[in-house]
């Protein structure tokens, strides 16, 4: 792997990953900082999350984390890859043939990713939203950064 991940953090991103884009049809973070200690997850996003939303966040991805999913992976072609997730972040000139490693986390998510992971929810801890803020831009929209625990 070329990158260092906490696998409890990492494995939460997933999870807040997946709860960010069912709650509220935007994508999954296009940016994240991922530290044992407090993490970050930056959204395109058109406004603000209230927080009663925030809230509804963190109870909605503990409630997958106490469902105490296996985390599994596999290895594809990235042509059958394509058929199961987003392949666009992957970097330029990876051959539809090369093999990418796709995780996932029980029946909640799944994505391509180079990361370490939990092999269980179980092992993540409560997941709490430490803070959140949004940053317009020009076009209307915006940035929404949230920062997270688990413990």
């Amino acid at each position: 792997m070329s990158k260092d991940y906490d696998p409890q953090m990492h494995t939460a991103e997933h999870i807040l990953n997946r709860t960010m884009v069912s709650m509220f049809g935007c994508g999954r973070s296009f940016s994240s900082h991922l530290n044992p200690g407090k993490s970050k997850c930056d959204y395109h996003f058109p406004r603000p999350l209230s927080d009663a939303e925030a809230q509804e966040v963190e109870r909605r991805v503990n409630e997958q984390i106490s469902r105490h999913m296996p985390v599994s992976e596999e290895m594809m072609p990235r042509s059958a890859a394509a058929a199961l997730v987003d392949v666009s972040r992957l970097p330029a000139g990876v051959a539809p043939d090369a093999q990418i490693r796709i995780v996932r986390v029980g029946d909640y998510d799944i994505c391509a990713c180079i990361g370490a992971h939990v092999k269980n929810t179980s092992e993540i801890g409560r997941f709490r939203l430490v803070s959140h803020d949004f940053t317009p831009d020009a076009d209307g929209g915006g940035i929404l950064r949230i920062r997270f625990k688990a413990s």
